[in-house]
């Protein structure tokens, strides 16, 4: 079967072209490769900036997103995109187990994963003291000393999420002001537990069999320090998970595909949606809004074709 679109993600975006397409009556499939869809929403511990759901859990929101899905048929395939290529007008996917394919068009909507900071202790240490997820593991640091590294959206949320749970709380950023919103960073800066590390890189993550210190260097003044924490959550961006398109689609230095507001790639009958697309804003409303404006693009596009 050729389908009219097939989308790879089950984040917001490819939630939301799911239900746009079963709308528009397009025959389509959703490829998820951990076979539970949301996305990098699923751990994050509150959303407050998603309209009409002030507080909801990311897990709560993802459930709502995958039931609307559900309740209009869509069908999801569970699997790793290993392959994409393609035979004249038609897009072949190919996954982990070998099942081809194929589709007059495909939505890329797969997302990233989280930056590492290459430091000396930090893949060794992975997943003994060293987390990307802060409302996956917090819970096994409650009543202790952890950092969170980081200054964006992410970051602050961790830490707010942690300051909660943990004794004490450190906060290390690079430069001398947060990047995410103002209203998460008055909420942060309000908790007595939390210290803001400012100006300051993590060196190195040590430990024998987990986390016990950090090696923090002063950016500007140069000054080194030995920081005591039983573990570090690092949150310092993702990378786009965009490696096996690259070759297909035009991406930008980051990795990130090239596509606008329309979700048009370069390459006809292949659109970008989400987070793994260039864009100023990546929230959880800008990818449901990529999800509707690819489903647009793909039926003008299955339209003059």
């Amino acid at each position: 079967m050729i389908y009219d679109v097939i989308i790879i993600g089950s984040g917001p975006a490819g939630l939301s072209a799911a239900i746009y397409a079963q709308r528009a009556e397009l025959t389509n499939i959703v490829i998820e490769k951990t076979g539970m869809s949301g996305g990098q929403i699923i751990n994050t511990y509150e959303v407050d900036n998603y309209p009409g759901t002030p507080g909801i859990s990311g897990f709560d929101l993802s459930v709502k997103f995958r039931e609307h899905c559900d309740k209009l048929n869509t069908t999801f395939i569970n699997g790793e995109v290993v392959e994409f290529k393609l035979e004249d007008d038609i897009k072949v996917v190919i996954l982990d187990d070998g099942t081809r394919y194929q589709a007059k068009t495909i939505i890329i909507a797969s997302g990233g994963l989280p930056r590492h900071l290459n430091v000396p202790g930090e893949e060794r240490l992975s997943g003994l003291g060293v987390s990307y997820c802060a409302t996956c593991d917090g819970a096994f640091f409650k009543n202790k000393t952890v950092a969170v590294v980081g200054g964006g959206d992410v970051a602050v949320e961790d830490a707010i999420f942690l300051s909660r749970i943990c004794e004490r709380v450190y906060v290390i950023h690079r430069r001398d002001e947060f990047r995410a919103i103002k209203s998460s960073v008055n909420k942060l800066l309000k908790n007595d537990n939390v210290t803001v590390l400012w100006d300051s890189v993590v060196e190195s993550i040590n430990g024998t069999e987990t986390v016990d210190s950090l090696d923090i260097k002063n950016v500007k003044t140069g000054e080194t320090s030995n920081l005591k924490v039983e573990g570090v959550f690092i949150a310092v961006g993702y990378i786009p998970n965009s490696q096996i398109f690259k070759d297909i689609v035009a991406t930008d230095e980051s990795g990130y595909i090239i596509a606008g507001e329309s979700c048009e790639t370069n390459v006809p009958g292949i659109f970008a949606a989400g987070d793994i697309r260039t864009k100023d804003l990546r929230q959880i409303i800008t990818a449901a809004s990529d999800g509707a404006n690819a489903i647009t693009a793909v039926e003008r596009y299955l339209n003059q074709n």
